[in-house]
């Protein structure tokens, strides 16, 4: 089994204590985070030999990132470094009927200072197996949206499995291009797809009917996105597998969390997860496509188990701060037997 490749931008996270506003903290609590990074530090835990491939500057701030990805276990030796920045983004934590807000200050960071040539991919891949990347790269500029490109096209040579996690942010997209122009192209090459209701509305006009995401009262229907995982899929027919993450929420501190799976002939629906205490939900998105990897790496001919890994893996990450997934493959798995309790374990 090689090696887990996953490529974009880790940032500073600076959050207000407990559930303080912006206007009421005087400190913040610093982290890093960014969605690929996140992913290869829950695979890593698990386990699996990683590589997060990103662009840093050379100063104090991004060598304590790098030290703290290699604390986890995460590989690093293929970082480029150039440019002046890292980019930082400021999150309030919000609380029952208050959403959480996150502000982003990233512009001119250096990955998005990034172009086609500068990472040698044949040798990033020249041991692994997989490779992930996201929506938020390719939105961050021209170049990223290129080096991208250049980094799914060696895959899909080299015969690496490629997984994207659609993430839509639409704050992002400010050079000129849209989305729906930059995405289609990176989709087409990946064998993976993982979104929710919003990115594929968002990015590709796909929606399943009658579905209101600010109306679920904490339920969601499962069938209600076969059309979705259906429609990718004609759109995206190198696509083997169409993943849907299914939250439906009661208020910020009250989820429920549970996904489906196309694999082209079946829908498997993961269990669904009523998390009523919500510690912290950033990250949840990466925890489970951490958790969707393991699975289909680990049981590859049982759809079902792994998409009951990532859902299981995302649930717990709800219950640990920051953006990185910090359990155990059996600490998942005691979830999936169903046991809940939180009992000490002694």
């Amino acid at each position: 089994m090689g090696k887990i490749v996953t490529f974009g931008e880790i940032m500073l996270r600076l959050a207000t204590p407990g559930n303080l506003r912006f206007v009421q903290t005087k400190e913040f609590t610093a982290t890093f985070g960014g969605g690929e990074a996140n992913v290869a530090v829950s695979l890593a835990n698990y386990g699996m030999e990683t590589e997060f491939v990103t662009r840093l500057p050379k100063n104090d701030i991004a060598d304590t990132c790098v030290r703290e990805l290699r604390k986890y276990g995460v590989g690093t030796r293929h970082i480029q470094y150039g440019g002046d920045r890292m980019g930082i983004y400021f999150l309030e934590t919000g609380a029952v009927a208050r959403p959480g807000k996150v502000i982003y200050d990233r512009t001119g960071s250096s990955i998005a200072g990034i172009l086609p040539g500068m990472i040698n991919w044949e040798s990033v891949f020249s041991d692994a197996s997989w490779f992930h990347w996201t929506g938020i790269t390719p939105a961050l500029s021209q170049g990223a949206a290129d080096a991208c490109f250049e980094a799914v096209t060696t895959a899909n040579k080299m015969g690496v499995t490629v997984s994207c996690d659609l993430n839509f942010r639409k704050n992002l997209w400010k050079y000129g291009k849209t989305a729906a122009e930059i995405m289609p192209a990176l989709v087409a090459k990946s064998d993976i797809i993982l979104g929710n209701e919003e990115d594929a509305e968002k990015v590709f006009g796909i929606k399943p009917r009658g579905f209101d995401v600010t109306a679920t009262q904490g339920h969601v229907d499962a069938e209600d996105f076969l059309s979705v995982c259906s429609q990718l899929n004609e759109r995206f027919p190198r696509a083997q597998k169409i993943i849907i993450t299914l939250r439906g929420s009661v208020n910020a501190n009250h989820n429920t969390w549970g996904g489906v799976l196309w694999d082209g002939n079946t829908l498997h629906r993961s269990s669904v997860y009523d998390i009523t205490h919500i510690v912290d939900r950033v990250g949840a998105g990466d925890s489970f496509m951490g958790g969707l990897i393991y699975g289909l790496m680990t049981y590859p001919r049982n759809d079902l188990k792994a998409i009951e890994f990532a859902t299981a893996a995302s649930c717990l990450k709800h219950t640990v701060y920051g953006d990185f997934n910090l359990v155990t493959v059996a600490e998942v798995e005691t979830l999936m037997r169903g046991d809940a309790s939180g009992r000490v374990s002694r």
